[in-house]
């Protein structure tokens, strides 16, 4: 039993539809998918009907007008069954910020209602072979030639690739500015040039698209640039910062997934004639992957709300929640593979597949240790402004 976080009765709403969801829908089928390291259409079909894709879209583009906060809900409970399928609703959150929070307003009566409705789902394109940690490596061009921008490049890594629809992608400009010369562009699947690399076979979070965007002569209308030019470092930046938290929504929701496993098992699992449950190592090992999860919970939740306060600075405490939440993940689903002892070794248990999902949550979106540097960076910052 968490502690009670005074939440609405729309933040309810969402939080038991989506805990029902992932018992009734996603449990039963959460196996096969990780195993057939396919897409789960089926899920998405769920959230559709569901309007889960609705959540943090603006109501008259046929949202919810939920913020951070309600996306951080759906997507905790959805992982606490599967990090993997939750994966399908967050990546398209995180495709869908840079139009939210930079697109013009004929971008935004164009995409968001598709993306609300879940006729179509997104991804983000930022990260390529030599540019991952760092964003101005970025090495995919887009040349102005009249009406149109001329993509060419690849990038690395996308999560729901080769399965959304539209895609935001960070590409250069002006390489002469670095950083600075990057813009945003929303790129569409079936435009001639944009094509797929191969489907990447991974450790975990298996039933969630990972995939290359391959752009070769791709000619885009020009009104499909978000913002303006030179703005793409900062539609990139400010979209991870919004979306650190749901990355950390999912790994809170794994590691309390992977506690409720472990306790139940240790319950039911009998040595020396009772239950294991009853031996003090393992009472202290649930005893601080409880409290780990719910001291996560606790900053997850305070990152969101103060992001959806209207708080202009929040890069501190996104990267903060990312970084706090993606460790204890790593950790207690850990321990949780321990509790089970042999048995969590056994793909038949869900601990190992909890912490085969977990890990990639301390990578992608910014790597724990790029958060630490962020972090460090607005303390000083901080320091020497009140100086």
């Amino acid at each position: 039993m968490s502690m009670d976080y005074f939440l609405t009765e729309q933040q309810e709403m969402i939080r038991d539809l989506s805990r029902q969801i992932a018992q009734d829908k996603l449990k039963p089928i959460r196996e096969k998918y990780d195993e057939a390291n396919e897409f789960p259409w089926e899920a998405v079909e769920v959230f559709r009907k569901s309007d889960l894709f609705a959540i943090s879209i603006e109501e008259k583009y046929g949202g919810m007008g939920g913020g951070v906060m309600e996306t951080v809900i759906a997507v905790e409970e959805l992982s606490k069954v599967c990090g993997g399928i939750s994966l399908a609703l967050a990546a398209t959150g995180l495709g869908t910020y840079p139009i939210i929070l930079h697109g013009s307003e004929e971008q935004k009566q164009k995409y968001l209602p598709r993306l609300a409705s879940g006729k179509s789902i997104a991804a983000f394109g930022l990260t390529e072979a030599e540019a991952g940690s760092d964003a101005g490596g970025i090495r995919t061009t887009a040349v102005k030639d009249g009406d149109s921008y001329i993509l060419n490049g690849t990038k690395q890594w996308i999560t729901n690739g080769g399965e959304a629809d539209i895609y935001t992608v960070i590409a250069m400009t002006n390489k002469a500015k670095g950083a600075r010369g990057a813009s945003a562009f929303i790129v569409e699947k079936g435009t001639p040039g944009f094509t797929f690399g191969k489907k990447e076979n991974k450790m975990g979070i298996r039933a969630s698209a990972t995939r290359e965007l391959i752009f070769q002569d791709c000619r885009i209308p020009k009104e499909n640039l978000i913002a303006r030019e030179g703005m793409g470092f900062i539609v990139a930046m400010k979209t991870l910062d919004k979306s650190r938290p749901g990355v950390a929504a999912q790994a809170l929701g794994i590691a309390a997934g992977a506690l409720d496993e472990a306790t139940a098992y240790s319950r039911q699992r009998r040595q020396f004639r009772k239950p294991i449950c009853s031996f003090q190592g393992v009472q202290f090992m649930l005893a601080d992957m409880a409290t780990q999860v719910e001291a996560a919970r606790a900053l997850v939740y305070a990152a969101a709300r103060y992001i959806d306060s209207g708080a202009k600075d929040y890069s501190r405490i996104s990267a903060m929640s990312k970084l706090f939440a993606s460790d204890v993940a790593m950790k207690v689903t850990t321990d949780a593979v321990q509790i089970f002892g042999g048995y969590g070794y056994m793909k038949e248990y869900p601990a190992e597949k909890m912490m085969r999902d977990a890990k990639i949550t301390q990578i992608y979106e910014g790597t724990n240790q790029i958060q630490r540097e962020v972090i460090a960076l607005n303390i000083i910052k901080a320091s020497a402004a009140s100086v």
